[in-house]
């Protein structure tokens, strides 16, 4: 079954358990506005979202006219690069199951915001409602912080959804992972980022670009909505000073900066870029191995760190195959140097 095709029919199972059981959390109207109000890739996502909270729920055999037997929601990890749609999956979830929803930035918060959002859950639940805690940036809460969450996830009070940029498994305590499942989000794909950027520019903006500004806008943002968004409103700026209409690809490039491309020293990016390059040169694939090679350049790697890299991939990948590679490699880090 087609990933659209699948998820329109989680969130169909969505609107007839609201239904079933009286309760009417998810409405078609409501359904039908989210769904139309996010991109293909998010649409995506979703999927792995609704599928796991929908798992929770089962046919009771003891009501043959269908009741579902509810339990309770599972707490979710979303880990993903910025701009991928972690917080936009956050409240949609809420909005689609109307839960309360509670915002907090690990960045600003602690234990005494920690304290007063279970206060609130507490009063919800008294009103006969449920409460989605939502933490960004989770992983900048430190272990007592984290050891705090813990009772309130484990006794239901609060559904918590997580949202962060870093590893679970090296930043988060195992004893609230193994309350939570975790869902890897992958960057915006460029036409993703397109359909967001168009959609931006003929509702918000009104701006006249051509499709050459809009690929340009798409290439800087490098798989973050919230980039391209920002580049965008930075377009739209510089546009009304020059009081040009017509917006090009030489213009949107001439008024923006380029960033520096997705990389971290030392972190998840660093470690995966490097051994994408590993991989395509004992595959035999030397245009991914230059990609690979030019991306993290242009990331910012160490070019004295790549030199030896390359000294180790002629050693143990090419090796035999070409006995020549090792000097050849020895040979250009030793001028580069």
């Amino acid at each position: 079954m087609a990933p659209d095709r699948l998820v329109q029919r989680l969130l169909t199972d969505a609107v007839l358990l609201g239904h079933i059981r009286n309760r009417c959390f998810v409405g078609p109207r409501r359904i039908l506005t989210i769904w139309s109000s996010v991109n293909r890739d998010l649409r995506i996502g979703l999927l792995a979202l609704w599928g796991a909270i929908l798992s929770t729920f089962s046919w009771s055999k003891n009501h043959p006219t269908g009741q579902f037997d509810a339990r309770k929601p599972h707490s979710m990890i979303l880990w993903g690069p910025p701009g991928s749609g972690k917080t936009t999956i956050a409240r949609l979830a809420a909005s689609a199951f109307d839960y309360d929803f509670i915002p907090l930035s690990a960045v600003f918060s602690g234990v005494k915001d920690i304290r007063a959002a279970m206060e609130a859950a507490e009063s919800n639940r008294q009103l006969g409602r449920r409460t989605i805690l939502f933490i960004d940036e989770i992983h900048r809460f430190n272990k007592s912080q984290q050891d705090g969450l813990l009772p309130f996830v484990e006794s239901g009070l609060v559904v918590l959804i997580g949202a962060t940029t870093e590893n679970p498994s090296f930043e988060l305590n195992s004893a609230l992972l193994s309350q939570c499942q975790v869902f890897v989000l992958k960057a915006l794909s460029d036409v993703a980022l397109a359909d967001i950027v168009t959609r931006a520019i003929n509702e918000r903006l009104q701006l006249d670009l051509d499709s050459t500004a809009i690929e340009t806008i798409v290439d800087y943002a490098d798989g973050d909505a919230r980039r391209a968004l920002g580049l965008l409103e930075h377009v739209a700026t510089a546009a009304k000073s020059a009081k040009q209409k017509l917006l090009n690809g030489a213009f949107v490039a001439r008024v923006l900066s380029r960033g520096g491309r997705r990389f971290d020293k030392g972190g998840e990016n660093f470690y995966d870029q490097i051994s994408a390059l590993h991989k395509s040169v004992r595959g035999s694939n030397p245009d991914a191995s230059l990609y690979w090679f030019a991306r993290m350049l242009d990331g910012g790697a160490d070019p004295h760190y790549l030199a030896r890299r390359m000294v180790r991939m002629a050693w143990e990948d090419v090796g035999l195959a070409d006995p020549r590679a090792l000097q050849i490699a020895n040979d250009a880090a030793t001028t580069y140097i």
